[in-house]
C-alpha cells in the first residue's frame, strides 16, 4: 500500500533532508531508520531535497507499507514517537500506486522569514534578523523573479541538473505579526536558488537583478542564511 506523508521538521541539527552514505543524520535517514524499526524496509521518497539547516512545514513523501499496517493513524503516531521532536508526520494517507512524491509534484512553495531588528536566542535558528529593511523596495524587487528564466546564475556551483530553466508563478512579500515573509511558488527550484535570490534582493538593485536573471552578468552574492527558509507546500 502506497502512502503519502505530509511532514514538518526543524532542520537545524540535520545535514539536510536527503539520505547520505556518510551520515544518517538527515531527515530521510531518520525516517528510514524509524520505519525499519517498525518492520517497513522500503525507502521513503521525498518531493525534493532541502539543504542543511532548512526547515519544512509541508514536505511531502511517499512510502510503500505492508497491508497489515491498515491503521495509518497508529503508524503515524508510532513513527512520530521514534523521530520526534524535530520531525513530525502531520498527515498520512493511502494513495494510488502511481503516486510519486517527487515526479508528480506540479508546484513547490517556499517561504523565507525575516525579522527586522536584533537577534535573540529564542528565534535565531528559525528566523533571519536584518536591520533597516526597506519593505516597499522589497515588494517592488521581489516581483522581478516572476516568470520563466534560466536561473543558472542563481544556483550553487557543482549542481548536476539537465536544465536550469524554471518558472516562478508567484513571488511576493508580506508582514505577519512582526515578521517579514517572502513567498516563492514555482515548478521547481535549483540548489540554493531561493537563498541566492533572497541574497540578491538585499545586495543588488533592480537593474542588477534583471541583468543576472537575463544571464548578462553574474554578481557576487552571499546566499541568505538557511535558518530562515521553509518548504511550506507541495502542490500536485
Amino acid at each position: 500500500m502506497r502512502c503519502a506523508l505530509t511532514i514538518a521538521y526543524n532542520g537545524t541539527h540535520f545535514l539536510g533532508s536527503q539520505s547520505q552514505k556518510e551520515s544518517k543524520n538527515t531527515i530521510l535517514g531518520a525516517l528510514d531508520a524509524a520505519f525499519k524499526k517498525l518492520g517497513i524496509e522500503t525507502k521513503i521518497v521525498a518531493s525534493g531535497r532541502t539543504d542543511r539547516g532548512v526547515h519544512a512545514t509541508g514536505q511531502v513523501c511517499h512510502i510503500d507499507v505492508p497491508p497489515y499496517w491498515s491503521n495509518l493513524e497508529k503508524l503515524r503516531l508510532s513513527v512520530n514517537k521514534i523521530v520526534g521532536p524535530s520531525i513530525l508526520i502531520k498527515k498520512i494517507k493511502s494513495v494510488d500506486e502511481t503516486f510519486h512524491a517527487r515526479y508528480g509534484a506540479k508546484k513547490r512553495v517556499y517561504r523565507y522569514i525575516i525579522k527586522n531588528g536584533s537577534s535573540n536566542p529564542f528565534e535565531e535558528s528559525f528566523v533571519t534578523f536584518l536591520e533597516d529593511v526597506d519593505f516597499a523596495l522589497l515588494q517592488e524587487k521581489i516581483k522581478l523573479f516572476c516568470g520563466t528564466f534560466d536561473f543558472r546564475f542563481f544556483m550553487k556551483n557543482g549542481s548536476d541538473v539537465k536544465s536550469t530553466t524554471r518558472t516562478i508563478y508567484r513571488a511576493f512579500v508580506y508582514r505577519h505579526k512582526g515578521y517579514i515573509i517572502l513567498t516563492f511558488e514555482a515548478n521547481g527550484f535549483l540548489r540554493s536558488q531561493i537563498r541566492l535570490m533572497v541574497g540578491a534582493l538585499f545586495a543588488l538593485n533592480s537593474e542588477q537583478i534583471i541583468e543576472q536573471l537575463e544571464c548578462k552578468k553574474r554578481y557576487k552574492i552571499k546566499p541568505a542564511p538557511s535558518n530562515g527558509l521553509y518548504l511550506s507546500k507541495i502542490k500536485y
